[in-house]
């Protein structure tokens, strides 16, 4: 009888040690955190590498864009000869990744000025990237920032002229890379520029 209670009891613990070692969820050792750590560090240099991979197509655009139009201090130019008013050929640096031109030196408005005069001809007037639309004669650039350098024509006409009638710059090839306020609705050709990274 004792045997037989002692099977008894034994069959049943057995029963219940299965049962509790079925339904109870495993604990990771060590070689399930190490495939867990493991496959971590792959999605990070997975994530890395797409990152480096969307960084070089940028860069590759880029070097196309240089490649059609011309480089100037750390910056590609790409002239667009199809005339349009103010916003819409801003709008489509933008679209195209750049922005309309700002030249902050002397140096930049003559390789811009000679740039326009090559590539669209000597008698081109270009946006440029300056306005004071939100405060008549503080004249900013697309980011909103002051500009510092300015290259207004002033011998002949004295602009900045136009008053709360003309809101926008143009560069004009044919007064040597001098600058002329403009009625933003004319429609005039652009230089999108694009920062090299």
């Amino acid at each position: 009888m004792e045997v037989k209670g002692s099977r008894l009891l034994l069959c049943v613990l057995l029963a219940a040690h299965c049962a509790s070692s079925q339904s109870a969820p495993k604990k990771p050792g060590k070689k399930e955190g190490a495939n867990t750590a493991a496959i971590e560090e792959l999605k990070k240099q997975v994530e890395n590498i797409m990152q480096e991979l969307s960084l070089l197509k940028e860069q590759l655009a880029l070097l196309t864009v240089c490649l059609k139009g011309t480089k100037i201090h750390g910056k590609c130019l790409l002239a667009d000869g199809v005339k349009k008013q103010y916003h819409t050929a801003s709008e489509d640096c933008i679209a195209k990744g750049g922005t309309l031109s700002v030249p902050r030196t002397d140096e930049e408005n003559e390789q811009l000025h000679e740039y326009v005069r090559q590539s669209m001809g000597p008698e081109e007037h270009v946006w440029l990237g300056i306005n004071d639309m939100a405060s008549e004669g503080d004249w900013v650039d697309h980011a909103a920032f002051s500009v510092r350098y300015k290259n207004w024509e002033t011998e002949i006409t004295h602009q900045p002229d136009g008053g709360r009638v003309h809101n926008c710059v143009v560069l004009s090839t044919t007064a040597n890379g001098k600058w002329f306020d403009e009625n933003c609705r004319a429609e005039k050709a652009s230089v999108c520029e694009f920062n090299i990274i």
